[in-house]
């Protein structure tokens, strides 16, 4: 189940699209003032933060393509339209977050296992990584509705909750040199942020392979429906049954539906199918249902299907 769309009132009700241009905006301009800043500190932790921050604007970028792409209306040889296209979006994100923590890993290893005579200045880490901090709980804050119905906008979600916890897990760092002078915390910081990356971008992939597996939409019981479609008057059977999802948010359902052929001769099949149709939308949430309704004696003598 989902919100079909936010409630009114307030900068998070915005379009998709707006939402990722205000995030891109507020990332770009914290990634530059991270990059600065472990310039001047020497801090591991800090430019791998900032190395992420430079990865998610670049998956804004992606993302924002893709929401815009998606939004073009359907034609005669692309006839579901560009829904698909946020799925690609976050396929690509999610490769970015794994090749990104695969870089951080290696870094934060060669850092403990050859520390050299590196000082980080802790103090200004300190100051950059909060402001990151709160750029990146802004940013979640916007996205954070949106997310739940698109998952090109969940993509982008996953990343800016990974820059929130490695922020985080910079200032520690920085705390920790700055009152007892322990270097190796930069580097462990380093190692933290990729364990944290490495899960929500595998999350993310199993999304997508799902989607594009065509599998039913998570939480989606196909023999519940089928159970409630047969509870109609005059419905004997239900067969043929499929549901994918064209993204997140977006199910798509087909049936068979055998009916008595009393319906037929009365003319309220037309009714039963805009009632199961309806069924579908307020109890199923999915919005894009197609039925084939046919004499259950016709449909006796055609092979059934799950």
């Amino acid at each position: 189940m989902h919100d079909h769309a936010p409630a009114p009132g307030g900068i998070r009700s915005a379009s998709s699209r707006r939402l990722l241009a205000i995030s891109l905006s507020l990332t770009a301009t914290v990634m530059i003032v991270q990059v600065i800043g472990a310039l001047l500190s020497g801090s591991l932790a800090l430019l791998a933060d900032a190395a992420h921050m430079f990865t998610d604007a670049s998956a804004l970028v992606i993302a924002l393509i893709a929401a815009t792409v998606a939004a073009r209306p359907a034609d005669d040889r692309r006839t579901f339209g560009y829904q698909r296209a946020e799925v690609f979006g976050a396929l690509i994100n999610a490769v970015i977050l794994i090749a990104l923590a695969t870089w951080v890993a290696i870094e934060g290893i060669g850092r403990l296992v050859n520390p050299g005579e590196v000082e980080v200045a802790g103090g200004l880490m300190l100051v950059v990584a909060v402001a990151g901090l709160l750029a990146n709980a802004i940013s979640m804050w916007l996205l954070s509705r949106a997310q739940r119905t698109s998952i090109n906008v969940r993509g982008a979600y996953l990343e800016v909750m990974g820059d929130l916890i490695g922020s985080a897990a910079v200032i520690v760092a920085a705390v920790i040199i700055l009152f007892t002078g322990w270097m190796p915390a930069d580097a462990i910081a380093s190692l933290f942020i990729a364990a944290m990356i490495i899960p929500r971008a595998i999350a993310l992939l199993r999304e997508v392979f799902s989607v594009l597996a065509e599998s039913a939409p998570k939480g989606t019981a196909v023999s519940e429906i089928r159970t409630h479609l047969l509870g109609y008057d005059g419905v004997v059977g239900v067969h043929d049954v499929h549901v994918w999802q064209l993204t997140r948010g977006a199910p798509v359902f087909t049936a068979h539906v055998s009916i008595e052929p009393a319906l037929f001769a009365d003319g309220r099949s037309s009714q039963l199918l805009t009632e199961m149709q309806a069924c579908l939308a307020d109890h199923f949430d999915v919005e894009h249902s197609t039925f084939q309704i046919e004499p259950a004696e016709q449909s006796d003598c055609e092979p059934h299907h799950a």
